[in-house]
């Protein structure tokens, strides 16, 4: 394993994906900042991020040879990771909010943003990014942004959180997770956010639905059961949770 640290980069995803098409890189390469200047979250979000006090990384996963109607299962695989590594440090009340938000109670904490290479129709490597707000205290433009000092009160050693993301990470993509797809998704479903909970959706044109969230399909979507009884899936732009 390679672990590149940066004093500073515009994106560590944008960073390592350069990086990876001027030469070959070690399968789980890992590139990290301390200041991550232009973070992107899910449909190009700025990621708000105070210098000196998060974490930032990405990792290059090789050899995945993945259907493309699997890739979802890279994002639980990923999710899941982060929750056991964070429940190792005490952190109260952690969910995933669908896709790929780490939630402390009813708070972002962290977000992953996964960039897969495609070869035919299958996905044989991706950059994995995550971003976790550890020590910041407060976000301007970001109303349900929190950080694992301002849910605790302990101020966190960033370099000990970030070796053992990195670990867990490692020991869980190392697995032949696609042999483990039906408990991978079981320990997802358990873990998602408003699971069975009657909620609030926007989706296309602002027009806002109810419904309770039954669970996260194969390839990804977001099945929804509605008030008159009917089942919908959702994909990732067509609907937003209200909460």
């Amino acid at each position: 394993m390679q672990i590149i640290k940066l004093d500073a980069t515009q994106s560590t995803n944008t960073y390592l994906k350069d990086l990876s098409f001027k030469r070959e890189l070690d399968d789980f390469t890992v590139v990290t900042t301390k200041n991550q200047t232009s973070g992107r979250g899910q449909l190009n979000a700025k990621w708000e991020s105070e210098p000196g006090k998060n974490l930032a990384f990405s990792i290059l996963k090789k050899n995945l040879d993945i259907p493309i109607q699997r890739v979802f299962l890279v994002s639980v695989c990923v999710s899941l990771a982060i929750i056991e590594s964070l429940k190792d440090f005490d952190i109260p009340d952690l969910s995933i909010k669908w896709p790929n938000d780490i939630l402390s109670g009813n708070y972002k904490i962290g977000g992953i943003l996964i960039e897969n290479i495609i070869t035919g129709s299958k996905i044989k490597r991706s950059i994995i990014g995550f971003g976790l707000n550890v020590n910041q205290k407060s976000f301007k433009s970001a109303p349900h942004a929190s950080s694992l000092n301002a849910i605790t009160g302990t101020d966190f050693d960033l370099d000990e959180i970030f070796y053992s993301l990195i670990e867990h990470l490692h020991q869980n993509m190392i697995k032949p997770f696609q042999l483990m797809e039906s408990e991978l998704y079981a320990q997802y479903h358990a873990h998602l956010f408003k699971k069975g909970q009657k909620s609030t959706f926007k989706i296309h044109d602002d027009e806002q639905i109810t419904g309770t969230i039954e669970k996260v399909s194969i390839d990804g979507k977001l099945v929804v059961k509605l008030v008159n009884g009917d089942f919908q899936e959702f994909g990732l732009k067509e609907i937003q949770l209200l909460y």
